[in-house]
């Protein structure tokens, strides 16, 4: 499968979900997964299992950034000293 969209999609919109990727991009969750296995173990993204709480219900996800990325600073930022 061709990683490019989900990689492009995390460089413009930072940390997401695993499921948030999977709506965003209309790829079906299970290919996302198998994309995000496959990115990790290259190397090019950084993964960790966490589990979020909605109304008192846990439900575990996977939390994926790009790796060594860091985005540029955003406008109207004071210049540090």
């Amino acid at each position: 499968m061709d990683n490019t969209p989900i990689l492009t999609y995390l460089k413009k919109h930072g940390q997401l979900l695993d499921s948030e990727i999977a709506a965003a991009t209309g790829i079906p969750l299970p290919k996302v997964l198998v994309s995000l296995s496959d990115l990790s173990d290259r190397g090019e993204i950084s993964r960790c299992r966490v589990t979020r709480f909605n109304d008192g219900k846990p439900f575990e996800a996977t939390l994926c950034r790009i790796s060594g990325y860091i985005p540029p600073a955003t406008p109207g930022r004071k210049p540090s000293r």
